[in-house]
């Protein structure tokens, strides 16, 4: 499975911007899908995460501003994120799991800039 981010860039503080995956084929062997981050001189962090179910866990960080959503029909996930700071400046991969042969999958990241 390859997984394609696309939406990074630059935005204002309090400002909102979208992120979207497609991933290369049918996702409804992905066990999970979702977003991490790696902001410079820090370690890559989960940022929320979408089960097959539709259940969802977002870090405490990003809770209440950002939403993840998948659409197996699409084969996408998406990360739509509100009241962005500075702090949430990152690059922003893409990622997936699957039960079937316990394998991970990421995608090249996107790099999202929040500043004035």
């Amino acid at each position: 499975v390859q997984l394609q981010a696309s939406g990074g860039g630059l935005v204002s503080p309090g400002g909102s911007l979208g992120l979207s995956c497609a991933a290369s084929e049918g996702i409804f062997t992905l066990t999970l899908m979702g977003w991490y981050r790696q902001a410079p001189g820090k370690q890559r962090e989960l940022v929320a995460i979408a089960n097959s179910g539709g259940g969802t866990n977002y870090a405490d960080s990003v809770k209440g501003r950002f939403t993840i959503s998948r659409d197996n029909a699409k084969n996408t996930v998406s990360l739509q994120m509100n009241s962005l700071k500075v702090e949430d400046t990152a690059v922003y991969y893409c990622y997936a799991y699957s039960n079937v042969g316990n394998m991970n999958y990421w995608g090249k990241g996107t790099l999202v800039t929040v500043s004035s």
